[in-house]
């Protein structure tokens, strides 16, 4: 029976947001290591510490956050902040035809530029990255590649197997087990006027 639109999208949903979280992992691993190698004067925060410390006060619970705190809720955020933008990655990008690694390395830097000339700015959260040190730009555009790489490679990947009959993984077209015995077609007995012993096809 062929998919409806709804679970079509449901999948597509899913695909999105689980390889968005997936993906801001290996982002954030690189931000840390990088974020170490800075000169000593820009390692203050990164954008998602100032952006929960900066959302916080202006929310007047700032004070009543503790470190640990405020660090369980910038990685929430951050990786929810992820999760988000793959799920808008698996609906627009749908009919771009690229290779899915180049596709989402543009998608992440479109991500980065929306946020952090356009949204952030104008919601009075952060400078525009035009008045941030290059370092930290070119730190965060990094990760956002990094982040956009693994994002499209798993939605292709996903994708593929969606499409493909007959898989047996994860998220392919269901198929019998190996281990499910096929049932053999029942034998037809039958008799005939002539002769009262029955017999079987």
């Amino acid at each position: 029976m062929a998919d409806s639109p709804r679970q079509v999208g449901l999948v597509k949903a899913a695909t999105g947001l689980i390889a968005g979280i997936v993906a801001t992992g290996p982002m954030t691993a690189a931000m840390i290591l990088w974020h170490r190698r800075l000169p000593l004067a820009q390692r203050y925060p990164l954008p998602p510490r100032e952006i929960t410390g900066k959302i916080a006060a202006k929310a007047g619970v700032r004070e009543e956050l503790s470190e640990s705190g405020e660090s369980a809720v910038t990685l929430l955020s951050h990786f929810g902040y992820g999760s988000a933008a793959g799920l808008l990655y698996a609906f627009l990008t749908g009919n771009v035809t690229l290779p899915g690694v180049l596709k989402g390395i543009l998608f992440g830097l479109v991500v980065w530029t929306a946020s952090y000339l356009g949204l952030l700015p104008a919601a009075g959260i952060l400078k525009p990255a035009t008045q941030h040190p290059a370092e930290r730009n070119f730190l965060m555009i990094g990760a956002h590649v990094i982040w956009g790489a693994v994002l499209g490679y798993f939605v292709e990947l996903f994708e593929e197997e969606t499409t493909r009959a007959g898989t047996e993984s994860l998220v392919g077209r269901r198929a019998p087990h190996k281990d499910v015995k096929r049932r053999r077609p029942a034998t037809k007995i039958f008799y005939t006027h002539d002769n009262e012993d029955a017999q079987s096809e």
